[in-house]
């Protein structure tokens, strides 16, 4: 097995961690690519300002999307005449990482939005697993041999699920994680650079063999293991339903208008 990471802090102190917070729990709305690149900042803004609990939110796509890192070529990592003639938008992230694509019902994303106090004293590669914990048990609890591979990586003895990224930035922490359910291996190869340059002379098949997604691992429906996770999260942390509100959905769409809907942003790294 690969390298793991052991958390300094002991059980009993880390979940008085997250208990010291209450926990408000987003899901089930639908936005855009763009949209989904605002929310994100929208609520690590509100967390870190005190108008908004520490939040959980899973996304729900209604477009494909590559979705790049904050410090990534545009051109190094994307095909962008394919990914047109595909109808996939590619949208620029404010925290680092990788590329990624992501198509409705095929993928798992969540955020987590908290204060920086949570991970205090952690070091990055500690805080990844920590923020990812409840995740590796839900996953165990549906019978997936998971683990977390530094620094930021969820694992199995299958091949790799998903993939986490973290920003600190308005005095909040954003963590978020994407995890593949369903592939289109043939996709990936097609849109991302990186995904071209990491296939061996055997071509797609083996770009398949990188990731295990979820339903290849379970056959169970997306939701069942969506609503495993949240099951697991409010059972070691507490987990209160919470809704969007008017006014952050006005600033979200009031900042793809200014940000993340726009050329400057996506290419700001060309």
């Amino acid at each position: 097995m690969s390298e793991q990471v052991v958390i300094r802090a002991e059980p009993s102190e880390a979940q008085a961690r997250w208990r010291q917070y209450r926990w408000q729990l987003l899901y089930g709305q639908a936005f855009d690519p763009p949209m989904q690149m605002a929310l994100d900042e929208v609520l690590t803004r509100r967390v870190g300002a005190g108008q908004r609990l520490p939040t959980l939110r899973f996304w729900e796509w209604t477009a494909p999307a590559v979705v790049i890192g904050r410090f990534q070529s545009l051109r190094n990592e994307v095909d962008q005449e394919v990914a047109r003639q595909l109808g996939i938008t590619v949208v620029r992230r404010i925290t680092g990482g990788g590329a990624m694509l992501t198509e409705p019902g095929k993928v798992i994303t969540y955020s987590i939005y908290a204060p920086p106090e949570l991970v205090a004293g952690m070091s990055f590669v500690e805080s990844y697993a920590f923020l990812d914990a409840w995740v590796i048990e839900a996953l165990r609890s549906l019978g997936i041999d998971a683990w977390y591979q530094p620094i930021n990586d969820i694992t199995s003895a299958e091949g790799k699920i998903g993939g986490a990224a973290q920003a600190r930035r308005f005095g909040a922490v954003l963590h978020h994680t994407t995890m593949a359910y369903d592939i289109s291996p043939e996709r990936v190869v097609q849109v991302l650079r990186i995904g071209q340059e990491k296939l061996s002379d055997k071509g797609i098949p083996s770009a398949a063999r990188r990731v295990a997604p979820l339903r290849q691992q379970t056959n169970l429906p997306r939701e069942t293991i969506t609503e495993r996770m949240i099951e697991v999260f409010s059972a070691r942390h507490g987990l209160e339903e919470g809704r969007l509100l008017p006014e952050e959905i006005a600033e979200a769409e009031e900042l793809v208008r200014m940000k993340f809907g726009t050329e400057e942003w996506t290419a700001i790294l060309p």
